[in-house]
């Protein structure tokens, strides 16, 4: 049984409704430099930091731009999107204030330290959080589980002391490999593997059915 100090949230997908965005804003830039967009692109860059899919949009689907400014030139097409409308997930604000009347919380995130710190002031979120983390301030994006390890020592809670909650595979992979109980609220679109499902302590349907209930017996079912 692991015993919870602190809850660690991912944001994309787990507190705001947006892959679709980052992919829009990611194509965009793909098509109007002459690159070339691949069927598996919005799958192999879930996770990365912003240092890897910049790379990614460079080396692989052509955009002729340095990696600095291909990140840059995404970050501000986003962020136009969330200033026009946040698209918080159903139940997000009440998730986080559910939790964090519980225990401090963090934020493992693969967006760029703007888009993170724009979300959480937007929403009015930002006074729940004592710690964020971008992967792009850590080596590796998910699915190591740098960002993750970050954000536990920023907490100053270890690993093994915290529930991270995630939607993604690789971000779950990031977590269960930084030893944390994770909890996983899959988007539907992208069905979990195998593998990722049975190392999930928990695998719940929406925000909601996040509880503090959840996240104890979820610990509870940890070895």
């Amino acid at each position: 049984m692991a015993v919870i100090d602190a809850v660690i949230f991912d944001l994309d997908g787990v507190l705001v409704e947006s892959e679709q965005l980052w992919d829009a804003a990611r194509r965009e830039l793909v098509t109007e430099t002459g690159g070339t967009w691949r069927p598996e692109a919005t799958g192999v860059m879930q996770g990365m930091s912003s240092t890897e899919w910049s790379a990614y949009l460079h080396d692989a689907l052509g955009v002729q731009m340095d990696p600095g400014r291909i990140s840059d030139e995404v970050v501000a097409r986003l962020l136009a999107r969330y200033r026009a409308r946040l698209p918080l997930l159903p139940g997000a604000v009440d998730a986080v204030e559910r939790l964090g009347a519980r225990w401090p919380l963090g934020l493992a995130s693969s967006s760029n330290r703007p888009v993170i710190d724009t979300v959480l002031d937007v929403a009015g979120l930002a006074r729940w959080f004592r710690a964020t983390v971008s992967s792009e301030e850590v080596p590796r994006g998910k699915p190591s589980p740098d960002v993750y390890l970050e954000a536990a020592r920023r907490l100053d809670v270890e690993p093994a002391c915290c529930a991270a909650i995630e939607d993604s595979a690789n971000g779950a992979r990031s977590a269960v490999t930084a030893g944390m109980t994770t909890l996983v609220i899959p988007d539907r679109r992208y069905p979990l593997p195998a593998d990722v499902r049975d190392a999930a302590a928990a695998v719940l349907d929406q925000l909601a059915d996040l509880t503090v209930a959840a996240v104890e017996l979820a610990a509870g079912g940890m070895r």
